[in-house]
């Protein structure tokens, strides 16, 4: 099912180029759930054959990939192991987002794809304690006072994904003078900068989402790269669609498992294998729709997306209605993907029995890993909430 979604010759290269990193990066996913360790040398050969710069523009040195491309690569990485996956996907969003919609100024962005195109890797830290989701409106906590030529930035920030491999945090911080979030670009060896471990939980072991923490921080005045003109410091956009294709790709490893299992597990108490028995061949026909159900979605939003966004460029300007329907599309392949994700690990558990529960099982690190999706934004009541507003409104206005 899933090479119905490979459109490119490109895609096809790159596939077979993470091939030959599928065997050690599933050899050490276990080790690296168990020790809850960051996969340092995963990160480190995906910057060597290129994969970091899968979205940077290929006019500025990357694979300028879009991000119906990009899914397909995603998916097929977070199969290998989900904390790999998860903290590269989020440079690879990051990255792409940046450049697509060209937040920051002309020569900002030269410089730092220079370091992209080197292999440096970024995120943006703008989850807070106090605060929660940044989605959902709160105020950081985290500040940014203006001395002289410089901002010096006090706060703390959870849930940075990556963070021991990180060269650049793209940090919120509140700006009193202004009134309003902005975003400012931190280099990891910046002085006051540290990182504090305190990522303990029982799904997603490996992403290295501790705190990170700005203790007077001193950046340049230029370092001061966005003031976004919403007020979250958080802006929903397609390329968050490379998360759940990350935990597609654990649902397919459980399901790649469940079949394994049921095509080789013979008691003695039948003949043959398991694979034999209804109620087994039910679970993997319910497993296949949902993967299927959820592979639409995913590739039907990006592509919807990325034709949205190539209209852009032509000159045509998004109403207020194609920006709604775009983004309650994004917004539904996460929900629709997410949940699907979690049902396929569970009915792979069932396939397999007590034996999914071992510790030395991946089944069980999956079911777990796929849990992280819900808390990842949108969450699922604000997706739909949108649904419900966007319906509501859209009945309204054919009633007038």
């Amino acid at each position: 099912m899933k090479d119905l979604f490979i459109k490119t010759e490109q895609q096809r290269i790159w596939l077979e180029k993470l091939a030959s990193l599928e065997e050690t990066f599933k050899t050490n996913a276990q080790e690296i759930d168990e020790q809850s360790s960051f996969p340092h040398e995963h990160i480190n050969e995906l910057r060597k054959i290129g994969y970091t710069k899968l979205t940077l523009p290929k006019e500025l040195g990357g694979e300028g990939f879009n991000l119906y491309e990009a899914i397909a690569l995603q998916e097929t990485l977070g199969s290998y192991d989900g904390s790999t996956g998860l903290a590269t996907a989020w440079t690879l969003l990051t990255v792409g987002e940046l450049f697509e919609n060209k937040y920051w100024e002309p020569s900002k962005l030269t410089d730092f794809a220079s370091k992209v195109k080197q292999g440096a890797i970024i995120n943006r830290a703008v989850s807070e304690v106090a605060t929660g989701s940044p989605i959902r409106g709160g105020r950081p906590g985290t500040t940014a006072k203006k001395t002289g030529s410089q901002w010096i930035i006090n706060g703390r920030k959870s849930y940075t994904t990556g963070s021991p491999e990180l060269d650049y945090f793209l940090t919120s911080a509140w700006i009193e003078e202004e009134e309003k979030i902005g975003f400012f670009l931190i280099h990891k060896d910046t002085e006051g900068l540290s990182i504090d471990e305190t990522w303990d939980v029982i799904a997603m072991r490996g992403t290295g989402s501790h705190d990170l923490v700005l203790n007077n921080v001193a950046v340049d005045e230029s370092d001061l790269v966005e003031l976004p003109n919403y007020n979250t410091g958080f802006k929903l956009n397609g390329w968050l669609l490379l998360i759940p294709a990350t935990y597609l790709g654990i649902a397919q490893a459980a399901r790649d498992y469940a079949l394994q299992f049921a095509n080789t597990h013979s008691p003695n108490s039948i003949k043959g294998t398991i694979a034999t028995l209804p109620n087994v061949q039910a679970l993997l026909g319910e497993i296949e729709l949902e993967l299927a159900t959820a592979r639409f979605a995913l590739y039907g939003a990006a592509q919807s997306y990325v034709e949205l966004k190539q209209k852009e460029t032509e000159g045509h300007e998004l109403s207020v209605e194609e920006g709604t329907l775009i983004l309650n599309a994004v917004n539904t392949a996460k929900h629709v993907v997410t949940n699907a994700a979690i049902t396929v690990a569970d009915k792979a558990m069932r396939v397999v029995g007590a034996k999914s529960l071992q510790r030395t099982n991946p089944l069980q690190r999956y079911y777990r890993d796929v849990r992280a999706g819900l808390h990842n934004p949108p969450m699922d009541d604000i997706t739909i909430k949108k649904l419900a507003e966007t319906a509501l409104k859209e009945n309204e206005n054919k009633g007038r």
